[in-house]
């Protein structure tokens, strides 16, 4: 019986150990599941592509006729009549306005201002009653010829600026459509209170639909390139004075898997979110356009949307 007894208790010791040893295996084995569990980043992502990209300087201005003229009186006196209105048309030696250049006790005949140009009148810095000289202009006229768009350009900006650019107008009279300029002329002087220099772009008005007076958005291309690698900006991270992407890449390890690669990059203009890539991207690859935040070099990423690339010309 005794031989019996001792024969349960070994055989329960056994098996209490075996159980535990079960449960130190199991519990190993879970925490090596663990280390497995890899981290997997759902990213958005876009194509780079080779294409056209523009830097522009975004400005208003007026539009003015390219060619004023002022009228002028022979002789000083008062202005005893005008003849015309502002925005009124006028042939080349109509007449302008009477000047009465008598005197008390002495008379003279009246003075006949006449219009130096064919074109419309844009001011009239004289009224009837007023005394004038001979040096004080009786009226402005605006040629029916030429018309240019008249800016300033901020201090900063002058080193841009040159006679030939390209510039882009937009009117709020004819929405959706764009007529085109080239800078002209360059104001040889800045002026010391607004530190702005005035810029003349001739403009093209063929259908002679824009008008002396009208506001005008420019836009002066001061850079323009074509065939480079250009991402959406909102692509690149900026963190610790470099910037960078991330690619989307197969493991080399498993095919199966996609990798993100950080790539140091240098870029070159950026504007209306589209950046030209000048180092460290090919056209082609699939750049991470978001999720990028939380991404570090090597990791797992999962692609759940894609974005259409940009278009070639800008």
């Amino acid at each position: 019986m005794k031989h019996d007894y001792y024969a349960g208790i070994l055989i329960a010791l056994v098996m209490l150990s075996s159980c535990g040893q079960m449960a130190k295996d199991s519990a190993k084995g879970s925490e090596q599941d663990n280390a497995t569990q890899i981290p997997v980043f759902a990213v958005t992502t876009t194509e780079a592509i080779r294409g056209q990209i523009r830097d522009y300087l975004s400005l208003s201005g007026d539009l003015v006729s390219g060619t004023t003229v002022d009228a002028f009186s022979d002789v000083a006196g008062k202005v005893t009549k005008l003849y015309v209105a502002i925005g009124q048309r006028v042939q080349k030696d109509d007449p302008i306005a009477e000047v009465d250049p008598s005197r008390p006790g002495m008379s003279f005949n009246t003075g006949l201002v006449k219009a130096p140009i064919s074109g419309t009148v844009v001011a009239l810095p004289v009224q009837i009653g007023m005394t004038i000289s001979q040096a004080m202009p009786v009226a402005r006229l605006a040629g029916s010829g030429s018309l240019e768009a008249r800016t300033y350009v901020a201090e900063r900006f002058i080193s841009k600026m040159k006679v030939g650019l390209g510039v882009e107008l937009s009117l709020d009279a004819y929405p959706g459509r764009i007529f085109s300029g080239r800078v002209r002329e360059l104001s040889p002087t800045v002026d010391p209170v607004s530190r702005t220099m005035e810029v003349r772009i001739s403009v093209q008005n063929e259908d002679a639909l824009l008008k002396p007076g009208m506001f005008a958005k420019l836009k002066i291309v001061t850079e323009e390139k074509s065939d480079v690698v250009k991402i959406p900006a909102a692509a690149i991270v900026r963190r610790y004075g470099d910037q960078y992407i991330f690619t989307v890449e197969t493991d080399p390890k498993d095919p199966a898997i996609t990798i993100a690669q950080k790539r140091i990059i240098v870029p070159g203009i950026i504007i209306d979110d589209q950046a030209e890539i000048r180092q460290g991207l090919e056209a082609g690859s699939l750049v991470v356009l978001r999720g990028q935040s939380l991404l570090e070099d090597g990791v797992r990423v999962r692609v759940v949307d894609t974005t259409p690339p940009l278009k070639a010309a800008f």
